[in-house]
Parts: C-alpha cells; structure tokens; sequence
C-alpha cells in the first residue's frame, strides 16, 4: 500500500495499544497469541493494519507499541521495521488508564512538545477511507497542539449497538462544516438497548472508539488533577533514558490500579473535544464484528481457512467458518453460525450471542483450564 505520511509536523507520535486478550474471539485469540496478532480479516494481522494506519501519519521512529512483555517477539516479527526501543513492555496489565500515561510520558522523554494519536490494535479501518482518517486525525493533532485539549475521535452510531460507550456532545466550538469540533457534555458507558436507541435519535451521541489525540503534558496534566495517584506512581520514568525506563516499569506496574482512561480521565476533564470521524471503523470485538467484516460467498458465508483445512456445505447460509486444522469441515442446513476450529477446541456459537463467547473463558479461568487459554 503506497502510505502517505505527514510531514508538516515533528512533534506528532502514534501510540499503539497492543496489550489486549481478546477473549470473546477465543479459541483462535489465546494469551500466547492474542488477537492483535491474528489475521481475522483479511492477509494482514489486526497489529499490521494499525501500523499501516500510523504510517498514514508519522514514520517508524515517531511509532510507539506499548505490549505486553512476553509479546515483543511477535511484534518484532510482525513489523521488523520498527524501532526497538519503542516497543514498552508491559510487565502486567492495568488497562488504558496507565498504558496511555507510560505512552505519553516515553514521548515526552524524546519530545517535550510531543503530540499523541492513541490507536488500539483491535480496530480496523477500511483501507479506501484511510486518507480520510489521516485528515481527521491531523485535524485532531491541531486541535490538540492548541492548548490542553484532549481530543477523541468519535463514530456516528451505525444503530443501538449496546457494547460501546456513547459521548454526547454540546456546542460546536470552531466554524468548519466538514470537520466540525464539538465539546463533550457527558460520557454513558455500554447502555441497554432502549437508552442507545434514545440516544441515537436525538443525534448529539457518538460511540467512543479510544482515538484519543493530546499533547504529553497536557495529559500529564490531567492526570494531575484526576489522578494523582497513578501519576505518582509512574513519576520514576519521567526523565529517563530509555534503558532506565524499560527498567522502572515493574514497580510502576506495581504501584498502579486498573483503571480505564475512561473512569480515570475521560469522564471527569472539562476540556476534552470531540470530532466526528467520518470513515468506516469497526471494533473488531467478537465474530459477529469479523463475519461482518468478511467477504462473503454465494450463501453469504464466511470462509477464513488456513493449512489443509476444507469447508464443504449444503443449504448453509451466513455462517463464520475459520479453521486452522487439517480436516474437513462440513455445514448442513444450518445459517447465523459460528464455526471456529483449531487443533484442540472446536467452538460452535450462535453468531448473535458471539460476544458471550467470554464466558467459556471464564469458566476456563476459574476451573483453571490454563491449557485452553
């Protein structure tokens, strides 16, 4: 893909979230692999796609991948070019509330005046809508180099979906029609069916898809006063070299609570925009999100193979079938199906209740059933 990268600016950095588990894709998504790693659509890894993404915007040596530590070989492997000492391992996770402040202060180390664009690895952005992204993206970094903005990328709602967080907007602050800028009013987390389709009908809410866009210091800052003591705790990397910070990282780790940039920050700041991100993004959460994203076939079924695995099917219609093992598999008269086959599980789900697929997990983890996690 011929990237073209943004040079107007030296201070901009992308930041890539790579830390997650991805247990509603459970069984191909497992600790050792989880589903960043993974080719759920299309030839490239979810990792590859958001690097691709990045480079729309900054080159290597402005691309930070923070991941956990027993990861760095597979990002190493996924994107060789990368700059090694921008790969942050995580030693634990702590969700985003910590990733995104270990992110924006190892920028602040290289760059006092560093810009972030957050960008989870999960996410997919359909390839002809990526100029798109990049000028929204742009437009958030000017918006957020201004002041102490931060600033998020939101997706006008495709329909009552209940798994994302809704952000209502207020007032409009800037004059442009085509990249508007408004401020945020308030955050819902996951509503139930009724309140989304609410929301969605009055046309001031967005999903909240964790495309934050803020210079280091003003989150530095904001942490200050909504968070302090998860500031506190990662006061040992400020200043450091990266050696030393890579160093530092189990006794932050340590001192630090789980908390979302949602709860921790999101919720509670006075001065975060919004801007609405006009391309096609989706969360690639659970099947339901990958079938959608899949190319279909005469039945409009999903066929995701590798090795010698085989699909054969009659009167079989819209089904996710993705195998990794060497058999044969064969669909009769069933349609809405999940059909995930590896070496070890096979797992067969209603399509609609993918993102229950989770709880098999946890039954795993509480009967603890390591070798199927």
């Amino acid at each position: 893909m011929n990237m073209s990268k943004n040079t107007s600016s030296s201070h901009e950095y992308v930041v890539i979230l790579a830390g997650g588990s991805g247990t509603r894709l459970w069984p191909r998504s497992r600790d050792n692999s989880p589903k960043q790693f993974l080719t759920i659509v299309g030839q490239k890894t979810m990792l590859q796609r958001t690097a691709d993404r990045a480079l729309t915007l900054v080159d290597w040596d402005h691309i930070i991948i923070i991941t956990n530590a027993a990861h760095k070989k597979m990002v190493m492997a996924q994107l060789p070019e990368v700059v090694e000492h921008n790969i942050i391992l995580e030693p634990e996770k702590r969700d985003t509330a910590l990733a995104m402040l270990v992110g924006a202060i190892y920028a602040r180390n290289l760059d006092p005046q560093a810009v972030i664009m957050n960008s989870a690895s999960d996410h997919f952005v359909v390839d002809s809508d990526l100029p798109e992204f990049a000028r929204t993206m742009r437009k958030a970094c000017r918006m957020a180099a201004e002041g102490d903005n931060l600033v998020t990328v939101g997706i006008a709602p495709r329909g009552p979906e209940t798994g994302f967080g809704y952000i209502k907007v207020g007032e409009q602050v800037d004059n442009d029609k085509k990249l508007p800028v408004f401020r945020v009013d308030s955050f819902t987390e996951k509503p139930n069916l009724a309140t989304a389709t609410a929301f969605i009908a009055t046309g001031r809410y967005f999903w909240n898809a964790n495309m934050y866009v803020w210079s280091a210091e003003a989150l530095v800052q904001a942490f200050a006063k909504h968070a302090p003591k998860i500031l506190a705790a990662a006061q040992p990397l400020v200043g450091a070299s990266a050696k030393e910070f890579a160093r530092q990282l189990t006794s932050v780790y340590a001192a630090s609570p789980a908390i979302s940039i949602d709860y921790a920050i999101s919720e509670k700041a006075d001065n975060l925009l919004l801007i609405p991100g006009n391309f096609a993004w989706s969360d690639v959460g659970d099947w339901k999100v990958a079938y959608e994203l899949g190319k279909k076939d005469a039945a409009d079924n999903v066929c995701n193979l590798s090795g010698k695995c085989e699909l054969v099917t009659h009167e079989a219609r819209a089904n996710l079938v993705t195998g990794s093992g060497e058999r044969l598999l064969a669909l009769v008269g069933v349609d809405n199906l999940v059909v995930v086959d590896t070496p070890d599980i096979l797992l067969i789900a209603q399509k609609s209740r993918s993102q229950e697929v989770k709880k098999i997990v946890e039954q795993l983890k509480k009967n603890k059933r390591q070798e199927y996690l």
